[in-house]
């Protein structure tokens, strides 16, 4: 079944994965040629420009984009943290209910295979796929970066782990929810509405002190990039945070997976 699971989701999961590494790839490639002492002069003026809190809804007011490095840890992992995160629920919202939309659920029901059995398969498979995608990325960026100028690597590393707390969760809930379902486009929807409304209130969180207690309502909080800039350390409580929802929301997949009438 592993095996099995890890085929068929090998496209998919090279597609979404050469996407962010293409886009990367021409950021290391261009961004060194286009920085130099005038054009930082002129980026930190229109910086000033902006308001106060859409640069720190963009961590632009930790960290400057006058490198490349300074780029990733601002507009590059919001963008990793959105990909990974829709990988994440696309794959958690269709995963299990191909199966019926296939209509391959009739032969799996004919072998000797517990319900829970198919559910773990696709859980291990997931997993596994949202790991190897966070690797292959951060090995990527890691050697662009390493080709193109100095920067802090123990920053670097953490960063590069940060985009897997709200995207195993994201995964575990989408699974959970799809128990719920039978339509496949439906599910498509609702997963790729998660990722982006949770971006939405995490960055109005940022926006006063009225509208902070909004961080509670995003997934998106559990990566805390800023937290990782200012401390070189990932804040533990969202790694706790992030492994027990992953788990108890695999739990009630797999619960309600085995009461759920297949068609």
């Amino acid at each position: 079944m592993f095996k099995r699971e890890m085929k068929i989701n090998f496209k998919s999961f090279l597609i979404w994965t050469l996407s962010l590494v293409i886009v990367f790839f021409v950021v290391f490639l261009i961004y060194p040629s286009i920085i130099n002492s005038e054009n930082i002069e002129m980026m930190d003026e229109m910086m000033q420009m902006f308001p106060k809190e859409l640069l720190k809804a963009f961590n632009m007011d930790l960290s400057s984009i006058d490198s490349a490095f300074g780029w990733l840890k601002t507009e590059g992992f919001v963008m990793i943290l959105l990909v990974i995160g829709s990988y994440a629920g696309i794959m958690g919202s269709t995963i299990l209910l191909k199966e019926e939309n296939d209509k391959t659920i009739e032969y799996l029901n004919s072998l000797p295979i517990k319900r829970q059995n198919i559910v773990m398969s696709k859980v291990l498979c997931g997993t596994l796929y949202l790991l190897l995608m966070t690797l292959v990325i951060g090995i990527f960026n890691f050697i662009g970066l390493s080709l193109v100028e100095k920067f802090n690597i123990k920053q670097f590393l953490l960063l590069s782990i940060t985009p897997l707390l709200p995207g195993l969760v994201i995964f575990f809930l989408t699974l959970f929810i799809s128990t719920f379902t039978n339509k496949t486009k439906k599910m498509f929807g609702i997963s790729l509405g998660i990722v982006f409304l949770s971006y939405v209130i995490q960055t109005v969180s940022m926006i006063s002190e009225k509208t902070e207690f909004l961080k509670f309502f995003s997934v998106f909080t559990l990566a805390d990039i800023r937290y990782v800039i200012q401390n070189i350390s990932i804040n533990p409580i969202m790694v706790i945070i992030s492994i027990s929802l992953s788990i108890i929301l695999c739990i009630l997949t797999i619960v309600h997976y085995n009461k759920k009438e297949l068609v």
